[in-house]
């Protein structure tokens, strides 16, 4: 049962290690046995010396073929594995390498020929949902033009006091608390002790009840509009647009997630599905290679909530970096000094990032390279970085093996995602792209049986020398 934990790779080597190392006991045991008998002749050094001989020549065949065995079945099997489950859980359109797998006979072509009557099949039911998506796109973009047009900002929150919904005009009168996070807790923008207070006066009888509430500051007061929804969707906040000073030409889009309502209860991190988390995922653009001496000069972010990137909730920064701009370092992401030249310093910047986290966890491709940035500046602003951090360069390997490589161009191409080249080293760009291959990552860790955050990290763990490697 231990052998079935170790991947397919490492059982086969120790397969063979398990054979050359009978090989050898049965020459040593024959030497042993041989030896006794031998001395009596006087010719027991030329014996010892002709076992000793053929005990390497057994090492010397066995490696030879377990490397053509690793080259020509472990890998193509493992890779055809990983092809399958990129197929299997996400939409991306990669084809199998039926070169590299020439030698496992028919297997390969029978693969692609499952392979590809499923996607015709799945093609044809995507094409109907598509035109059932487009309905109901139509009808978000019209239901998200009328709450614009209505003069009053809307939250809707869950049992759990999450916000489950909020429109532009709510993202401005949130935002003049913090950031506003779809799946944030409501107590982040309003004082707990009064809304809760406010809460408990709803009622089957009483559905409705106004109320002053002052922000979680405590410098601003808003008067707010409870409506009670049923008990599995919580309650709605409605706050007036000439109360809450809401700008008349500012629009957001409708940011909402309805099945954040359905997953109520609070577990410890270790113990919750992974694709119930929420992640921020993000990329540093930089003056240069080295953390502890260089500067940040972009930071980009995206959120991700229950498998989706949110669209609306992003963060993208330029940095004034207090210095000149290399020109090497200006070639790779085409930021020049005029770009910074107004944009606020790196402590700024970085409080701004550690706000829009929130409890969020962190997610970057070789995060040690640019949390290296943020744990320095953050020594000096007292933030706390301790949030749970997830590296896509480890997630690569728990999904791809260590075999392959790890950049995020390659996890890229393995995932079917196309990155255009102007996204491409900008950090908004990265950050996106990144949070694209971990929503295709996510599904494919479940198969696995990797479900919860901690038995994702135990994985991970398993590769981290990539990391060393890379830094």
């Amino acid at each position: 049962m231990m052998l079935l934990g170790l991947n397919l790779r490492l059982r086969i080597f120790l397969l063979f290690a398990g054979v050359a190392t009978a090989c050898v006991g049965l020459v040593v045991a024959s030497l042993y046995l041989g030896y006794f008998r031998a001395v009596e002749a006087d010719n027991g050094a030329g014996f010892l010396f002709a076992g000793v001989l053929s005990g390497f020549g057994i090492l010397a065949v066995t490696a030879g073929v377990w490397l053509l065995f690793d080259e020509n079945v472990a890998k193509p099997i493992e890779r055809m594995a990983a092809a399958l489950r990129v197929r299997a859980h996400t939409d991306a359109d990669v084809s199998l390498d039926t070169h590299q797998a020439r030698y496992l006979g028919d297997l390969s072509p029978a693969i692609e020929a499952v392979a590809g009557q499923l996607s015709k099949v799945s093609a044809e039911a995507e094409d109907f949902l598509a035109m059932k998506i487009a309905n109901l796109m139509a009808e978000r973009e019209h239901l998200a033009l009328l709450l614009t047009e209505i003069p009053v900002a809307i939250v809707l929150v869950s049992p759990a006091h999450r916000i489950v919904l909020y429109d532009g005009q709510a993202a401005d009168v949130l935002g003049q608390v913090r950031v506003p996070r779809l799946n944030a807790s409501i107590f982040e923008y309003f004082n707990e002790a009064e809304l809760r207070a406010a809460c408990q006066e709803l009622s089957e009888k009483r559905t409705e009840a106004i109320v002053k509430v002052r922000c979680a500051r405590g410098d601003l007061t808003f008067e707010l509009r409870l409506k009670r929804l049923s008990k599995a969707s919580g309650y709605m906040i409605l706050i007036e647009a000439a109360q809450a000073r809401i700008s008349p030409e500012s629009a957001r889009p409708l940011i909402y997630d309805f099945d954040l309502s359905e997953h109520e209860g609070e577990h410890e991190i270790e113990t919750r599905p992974i694709e119930d988390l929420t992640f921020v995922v993000f990329d540093t653009e930089t003056t240069g290679l080295t953390p502890h001496k260089d500067e940040l000069v972009q930071i980009g972010a995206v959120r991700v909530v229950k498998g989706k990137v949110i669209e609306g909730e992003y963060l993208d920064m330029y940095i004034n970096p207090g210095r000149s701009i290399p020109p090497a370092s200006t070639r790779v992401h085409g930021i020049t000094d005029d770009m910074v030249a107004d944009a606020p310093d790196a402590a700024a910047a970085v409080c701004r990032f550690h706000e829009f986290v929130g409890d969020a966890v962190i997610v970057a491709h070789n995060a040690p390279f640019d949390m290296a940035f943020l744990h320095r500046h953050g020594k000096s602003l007292g933030l706390d970085w301790g949030h749970p951090i997830l590296d896509t360069v480890l997630l690569s390997a728990v999904v791809f093996g260590d075999g392959e490589k790890h950049t995020l161009d390659a996890l890229c191409e393995r995932l079917g995602i196309t990155v255009p080249e102007e996204r491409r080293h900008t950090a908004l760009g990265d950050a996106q792209v990144t949070a694209e291959a971990l929503c295709r990552m996510l599904p494919i860790l479940s198969s696995r049986g990797y479900r919860t955050f901690s038995q994702v990290i135990e994985q991970t763990r398993r590769h981290g020398r990539l990391l060393k490697d890379l830094n």
